[in-house]
């Protein structure tokens, strides 16, 4: 996966907050807008809310390698996705963050999906 699959500014996590569709699960909630272009990309966030830089970095971390194992194969393209760890991000298990992950996705996609046909 190469850099041009990262959301590197503020608007484009603004625009997945306030235009796109939200699955929230117990270890992460994922965010999912229609981009302007035809690559997928990603972001992730994790604020002070979760916990000192110590498990804010262990769950970035644990997201990025979501995003590369889950989030890669099944991307639909011109999707911008942003990834927000939750506290328990940093202490579930990594297979079931990876079993949520994979669902909170489909979700997303089928909600994309829909949106698109009706309008």
């Amino acid at each position: 996966m190469s850099d041009k699959h990262i959301i590197t500014s503020r608007p484009g996590f603004i625009r997945a907050r306030n235009h796109g569709e939200k699955a929230i699960s117990k270890a992460v909630i994922i965010q999912a807008v229609r981009g302007d272009g035809t690559d997928w990309r990603y972001g992730l966030t994790a604020t002070k809310k979760i916990g000192n830089a110590v498990i804010r970095n262990r769950v970035r971390r644990r997201l990025r390698v979501i995003a590369r194992q889950v989030l890669a194969p099944i991307a639909m393209s011109g999707v911008d996705y942003v990834l927000i760890g939750r506290a328990t991000t940093a202490t579930s298990s990594f297979s079931a963050l990876v079993t949520e992950a994979e669902k909170s996705l489909r979700y997303l996609h089928r909600k994309l999906n829909d949106a698109e046909k009706q309008g």
